[in-house]
């Protein structure tokens, strides 16, 4: 499956579009990861407890979108984006989405 950000796959032709894939988690932040987070945040930099779960919760909704295309027989997926909301404090929603399609070497 290629997954790209741009609107097209130079070297590949789009065969057909198949609409729009998307995946979704959400995700919940825990005891532990708020500890070390909170005291990662008084030192400053870079607070690597949140941005595990950050990375955990786009890794899981990308590997939904890649499914969620397979599964309408596209072999790609174009205008990938991601999206995040806070649906209320320490819980978020992280979206994958993009336009599924099918390509073909040109």
């Amino acid at each position: 499956m290629l997954i790209v950000t741009t609107n097209d796959i130079p070297g590949h032709r789009i065969v057909s579009t198949l609409g729009v894939v998307r995946g979704i988690t959400v995700r919940s932040r825990n005891v532990v990861s708020d500890m070390v987070g909170g005291v990662q945040s008084m030192i400053g930099g870079r607070v690597g407890a949140y941005v595990k779960l950050a990375e955990a919760a786009r890794a899981e909704a990308y590997q939904e979108l890649v499914e969620h295309a397979g599964a309408m027989g596209a072999n790609a997926v174009l205008a990938m984006r991601y999206d995040a909301n806070e649906i209320m404090p320490g819980i978020t929603e992280v979206l994958a989405y993009g336009t599924a399609v099918v390509v073909e070497p040109e």
